[in-house]
């Protein structure tokens, strides 16, 4: 098959200054969803997510840590591959800041941008947030602090920089959101990022003296690189080997990350001579109690101990069943919840259904026929759906066709009638229903797929499953909590 269409997707990539948690987890799930969806419709598809390993916050945290930045970085980003290896989410490429195709390409862009005629060398005084990594005026802040990090010390900058010409894009970056409004979602994140637009663009400070531990500036080794400068380009130099699946489709990202990715990321691509991204999806906080999850708030839930303990798909499935991601908004985690939706939906619908007909199959057997069951799932709706990124809102239309089936079982009551048709309409109708849920639990998909005997893809759809296959009663796919 000549595959035309390709689609790529990319995540925030992490800072190495402290663990993975599930906040972390959440958007990277997400993404992981998008990729293998576009997968299963045949798509060339790319998924990019990584460390960001530059910057003050990771220089000071390896300080703390009595080890150099480069063994620091080391032994923090292998922990973030850990996280989501434990999560059955599987990257095309895990890209790191430090790594050296991507250092060569930000000095590139550096260069591209001064032909542009859009840096130069000044000096700037300010206060600066560690934790964002930026500078704020005091307009910016919340009762003298960050927003963000309230609980960290704004500190008072003054030192020699260069200067990108973000106030010559003001009018460009306007008449973008205008014209291709899918390029913020959702509609309320492009509201907010217009109405701070409209009141004016300052120069920004991208590079630092203070201290050593970045991509050193090109063409004066006294200056590296400012850390977003630097991270922004992940997503191009990350592309592929020659670059081909930029622009992407939909960089994912939480909200404290909006201004970066959707005022300074589009100006320096506009200068360096590079196309724009299609989207930048700015999703909620996943949050603990009603806090955003940090460690400084000492309410971090480790995603690998959380796969451990309940499976990875059962927290992939909790993950984008129980937030509406679509909207935007901030989604609380409760364990009681995942365990809450792993029994009854998971264990006591998809579960109990797998398990009562491949033991009547084992038992009875099964005859091809016309699966008028199936009718009953709207699967051109589930792909809407799906491309609108109304992941819990998919999810609910497979589990109201689970419902239907079970219910069906129940009416028809094949273990007395021995209707060798109504278990083929279900096996057939189960086939359908762990493709489309592939996605989302992929292991699970992947032994449903094995024990029916059919293939994990799309197309498989629209092919009848064989009543020839041997379907034996298998594992229980997931044991109540």
């Amino acid at each position: 098959m000549t595959i035309k269409k390709k689609f790529y997707v990319t995540t925030a990539i992490d800072y190495v200054n402290a663990e993975p948690h599930i906040g972390h987890a959440y958007q990277k799930i997400i993404a992981d969803v998008l990729f293998r969806g576009h997968n299963l419709n045949g798509n060339k598809s790319w998924f990019l997510i990584g460390t960001d390993e530059h910057g003050k916050k990771v220089l000071d945290s390896a300080k703390l840590s009595g080890k150099s930045p480069k063994i620091f970085v080391d032994e923090m980003s292998k922990k973030f591959k850990e996280a989501w290896t434990s999560l059955n989410i599987h990257p095309s490429r895990f890209i790191r800041t430090t790594d050296e195709d991507h250092k060569k390409l930000v000095q590139e862009a550096i260069n591209k941008c001064k032909k542009s005629g859009d840096i130069y060398l000044g000096e700037y005084k300010g206060l600066y947030c560690v934790g964002c990594e930026k500078y704020y005026t005091e307009k910016d802040l919340v009762n003298g602090k960050c927003q963000f990090h309230p609980e960290k010390k704004l500190e008072l900058i003054k030192e020699k920089s260069y200067f990108f010409k973000l106030s010559k894009y003001q009018k460009f970056l306007l008449d973008l959101y205008k014209k291709h409004p899918e390029f913020i979602l959702p509609v309320e994140r492009r509201n907010e990022i217009i109405n701070r637009v409209k009141e004016g663009l300052k120069d920004l400070s991208i590079s630092r003296t203070s201290f050593k531990w970045g991509v050193p500036f090109p063409g004066d080794k006294e200056h590296v690189v400012y850390v977003w400068f630097d991270a922004l380009f992940n997503y191009y130099s990350g592309a592929g080997k020659k670059k081909e699946f930029w622009p992407a489709d939909i960089h994912l990202l939480g909200k404290d990350n909006s201004w970066f990715h959707c005022v300074y990321w589009p100006a320096f691509l506009k200068s360096a001579g590079l196309k724009l991204p299609k989207t930048v999806f700015v999703h909620g906080f996943l949050t603990f109690n009603g806090q955003k999850i940090s460690k400084s708030l000492e309410n971090v839930v480790s995603p690998k101990v959380l796969a451990e303990k309940y499976g990875a798909d059962s927290v992939r499935y909790f993950s984008c069943r129980q937030f509406p991601f679509a909207e935007g908004e901030d989604g609380d985690f409760s364990e009681q919840a995942l365990i809450d939706r792993h029994n009854n939906e998971l264990a006591n619908k998809l579960g109990n259904l797998i398990s009562r007909i491949s033991s009547l199959i084992e038992k009875y057997g099964m005859k091809k026929c016309e699966n008028k069951l199936i009718k009953k799932l709207n699967i051109k709706q589930i792909e809407k759906l799906f491309k609108n990124y109304e992941l819990d809102k998919v999810l609910n239309e497979i589990f109201s066709f689970i419902d239907v089936c079970n219910e069906y079982v129940q009416n028809k009551k094949p273990w007395e009638t021995k209707d060798k048709k109504v278990l083929y309409e279900v096996a057939d109708s189960i086939k359908t229903i762990a493709i489309l849920l592939w996605p989302f639990i992929p292991e699970t998909s992947e032994k449903i797929a094995k024990q029916f005997g059919f293939k994990i893809d799309f197309n498989e759809i629209k092919k009848p499953l064989n009543d020839k296959n041997k379907i034996i009663k298998g594992e229980v796919l997931f044991r109540k909590i």
